[in-house]
């Protein structure tokens, strides 16, 4: 029999790639499934796919690629995703959510063939939308702890009235074309604050959102049904090496770093101001088998987060720094499409199992900025990816800018 087989999905790419390294490292035997899709992967099957590593190349919305790579398995990571700024729900459906019930169709059918113990779902924060936020209009003027406060106590929030809790939608293009960046009552009007988003807030505001949401359903009905244990993994803004910079979903230190590079500013949607919580792809990667190997957490939804929440624009220092640049942030009042405002995960659920991030923002920037000099990167794949988010309407240049 041997050590159990993990089967991973997407485990040539990012978030799965250090995955795989710490199920070998935990005494797993290791089969990868990954389509090596070209805007993630134009070489081809990366260099950091171990050799003693089963590598099938295959897509998961494909019954006969994941029949063939689910057979003998005993756990699942299923990390494989369609992610995009480009406006292609029918794949995000497809790849995401389908590939997902397909999983389920195939267990189900032959438990003996696919001997699955448990499953581990990469979801998103994108679940949840804009998140939570608190109106101290409607609270009559109570005030509201900073995310910085809540981050430290999350029973703060528990503390505060809930006629006055909100969870917004997305904010309105129009607003978003009056530089309007706020998240603003639905009673009142009034600007809110935010607070922190935990795994009972869903409100996606975007295709990859919807499909997310749709797989965490799909985990907790059909394996409570038919009693495979799932777990669901909510990841803020994941950051580390190998994080592709081909692609433009590849987030802020793809974007920054490329810029600087090329001598040129890192440029900063909207004010700037957004609240983001980064978590390093290590840190993912444990939480990830922890939860594949902790019965405790079967059937759970959990927020994986740095913990910490900085702006934007305090990012974008932190990459000026590392980077030796005398150049200021570029703030042209531009904005993308499906972005929220402020996004910070209470992680206290994972944290009761155990495990806490350890490598803070910094260091996620000095390893990505030195794995980007490693690489053979030029200015074409930020300025492709520009190009196309523009032409396709996902960046939009905002008429003026207003605060407050």
């Amino acid at each position: 029999m041997g050590d159990p087989l993990v089967l991973v999905t997407g485990g040539a790419g990012f978030i799965g790639s250090y995955t795989v390294d710490r199920l070998l490292t935990r005494g797993y035997r290791v089969r990868v499934l990954d389509n090596l899709q070209p805007r993630v992967h134009p070489r081809g099957k990366p260099p950091w796919v171990p050799p003693d590593v089963e590598f099938i190349k295959g897509d998961v919305a494909n019954r006969d690629d994941l029949s063939r790579a689910l057979q003998g398995a005993d756990y699942v990571q299923h990390l494989a995703a369609y992610q995009d700024y480009l406006p292609e729900f029918s794949l995000f459906v497809h790849t995401n959510a389908e590939s997902a019930a397909l999983l389920f169709e195939l267990i189900v059918s032959d438990p003996r063939r696919y001997p699955v113990r448990k499953i581990v779902f990469a979801s998103s924060q994108s679940v949840c939308g804009e998140g939570r936020y608190f109106c101290p209009a409607c609270a009559g003027g109570g005030a509201c702890p900073t995310i910085h406060h809540q981050l430290s106590r999350p029973s703060l929030v528990r503390e505060l009235p809930s006629d006055a809790i909100r969870i917004p939608g997305p904010r309105p293009l129009d607003q978003l074309q009056r530089g309007d960046w706020e998240v603003r009552c639905p009673v009142c009007g009034r600007a809110m604050d935010p607070i922190l988003i935990d795994e009972t807030t869903c409100s996606p505001g975007t295709a990859y959102g919807v499909t997310k949401y749709a797989i965490e359903l799909l985990a907790d009905r059909l394996g409570r049904r038919y009693g495979i244990p799932t777990g669901c993994m909510r990841y803020t803004y994941v950051q580390g090496p190998r994080n592709s910079f081909y692609n433009a979903y590849s987030g802020i230190a793809r974007r920054f770093a490329l810029r600087l590079l090329s001598g040129l500013p890192p440029q900063v949607y909207e004010d700037g101001l957004q609240l983001r919580d980064y978590v390093n792809v290590r840190d993912v990667a444990r939480a990830n088998v922890l939860v594949m190997e902790e019965p405790a957490a079967d059937f759970g939804v959990f927020n994986v987060g740095g913990g910490r929440a900085i702006t934007v624009l305090e990012f974008a220092e932190l990459m000026l720094r590392e980077f030796r640049s005398s150049l200021e942030p570029d703030v042209p009042g531009e904005f993308r499409l499906g972005d929220t405002r402020h996004t910070v995960s209470d992680i206290s659920a994972l944290q009761a199992l155990g495990w806490a991030p350890e490598i803070p923002v910094e260091q996620n920037v000095v390893e990505y900025a030195a794995w980007m000099r490693e690489q053979d990167s030029t200015p074409e794949y930020l300025e492709e990816a520009e190009r196309v988010m523009r032409e396709q309407g996902v960046v939009r240049r905002a008429a003026v800018s207003a605060h407050g």
